[in-house]
């Protein structure tokens, strides 16, 4: 069994999804009814087995219908839903065996294809939808679910202004966040979970019947690709943050919908997808001054030069010795055309065209390379 507080192996504290905190509220509310008792804590069965106590801050309830509130626990991710109220309103129906589940207030619409879900529905993804299925069912005793179903009305106060800081705008959600998770668990700086989100993004972009899609490294790159690139629609942009080897090789997967991915970036980032990392994490690799030497001299910069850059501070440092210096113009072309090269191997097909695009911190276009 899993409280909230451990940690991970890294020794981060893990938190729980709003998938498993919709879970508990629903069914700290069906034993309230079923025993006429409020929980101060409830037991959840995790997608994956095990299960975890999840507190539930208020529990109230009277006749056929109860209403409990948890609060969303990120652990140590950087969550935007951490501290939101999760409130499910149940009610007991005359249906046996049905568990009906919806949204209300602050979970969000689905207004665009690709993500798995019926247009026009609340954002409940399938896997907790299912578990609070799970946990309802477990709940109910054999006799109760052969006499009776259960209405279960999902709704976040904070949803509708927390929602615009997620993705769900540029994923066709909206008025609100979703209710998500696939284990149940928040663990702090998910990988899987990161993959998950560029992978749905993709898919909407796909659904859409677009061809064309730019991979960014952050907000920023993706502000100043806005500016720079013919107008596209916003589920165009895909943050893929440091997934740089795993973002293209998705979009190749989906070469049969998609024409074109551009790869936007700063110095930092390019600098060592230039080398082939694939995946650009300040932890998992670094800037390799040694090989950026080497392109300034191919570039035509004195030994001076190119000794400045060896013992540089950072790959920003590199762009400032190289533009003060005005020795080596074809440097950032170079930096580029290496990008392209590593990203065409990561894609591994020929039936994507990838465009590589350096930004100065100013939002002016150093360099480019590729496109097809």
């Amino acid at each position: 069994m899993m409280g909230d507080g451990e940690g991970n192996k890294g020794g981060q504290r893990t938190g729980y999804t709003t998938g498993s905190c919709a879970a508990a509220a629903a069914r700290a509310a069906l034993r309230a009814v079923i025993t006429q008792q409020a929980a101060s804590e409830i037991s959840v069965t995790l997608p994956r087995g095990g299960s975890i106590a999840i507190p539930v801050k208020s529990c109230e309830f009277g006749g056929d219908g109860g209403r409990c509130t948890v609060i969303k626990d990120g652990g140590d991710d950087p969550d935007v839903t951490h501290g939101a109220e999760i409130i499910v309103n149940l009610l007991v129906t005359d249906k046996p065996g049905a568990i009906e589940i919806g949204g209300g207030e602050g979970v969000g619409t689905v207004t665009k294809p690709g993500l798995g879900l019926e247009i026009g529905k609340p954002a409940i993804n399938p896997v907790p939808k299912k578990m609070i299925t799970q946990n309802l069912t477990e709940e109910g005793t054999a006799e109760f679910w052969a006499a009776h179903g259960v209405s279960a009305v999902i709704s976040v106060p904070r949803g509708r202004e927390l929602g615009p800081r997620t993705d769900n705008p540029r994923l066709g959600i909206i008025g609100g966040i979703s209710i998500l998770g696939t284990s149940g668990i928040v663990i702090p700086f998910s990988t899987a979970s990161y993959a998950a989100s560029i992978r749905q993004s993709l898919d909407v972009a796909a659904a859409m019947g677009e061809h064309t899609v730019v991979l960014t490294t952050g907000g920023r790159s993706e502000e100043f690709a806005r500016r720079a690139m013919p107008k596209m629609p916003d589920h165009c942009y895909v943050q893929m943050g440091d997934f740089v080897g795993y973002s293209v090789r998705e979009c190749a997967k989906r070469a049969g919908q998609f024409e074109k991915a551009y790869v936007v970036g700063f110095i930092g980032k390019l600098a060592k997808m230039a080398t082939g990392v694939r995946q650009t994490h300040v932890k998992g690799s670094k800037v390799d001054m040694k090989f950026l030497a080497g392109l300034a001299e191919e570039a035509g910069a004195p030994p001076d030069v190119t000794s400045e850059i060896r013992g540089a501070n950072t790959a920003r440092h590199v762009a400032e010795i190289i533009s003060d210096s005005e020795c080596a113009p074809g440097f950032f072309e170079l930096v580029c055309r290496n990008v392209h090269r590593h990203m065409a191997g990561h894609a591994q097909s020929g039936d994507i065209a990838i465009e590589v695009v350096l930004f100065d911190f100013e939002g002016a276009v150093l360099a480019r390379a590729g496109g097809g």
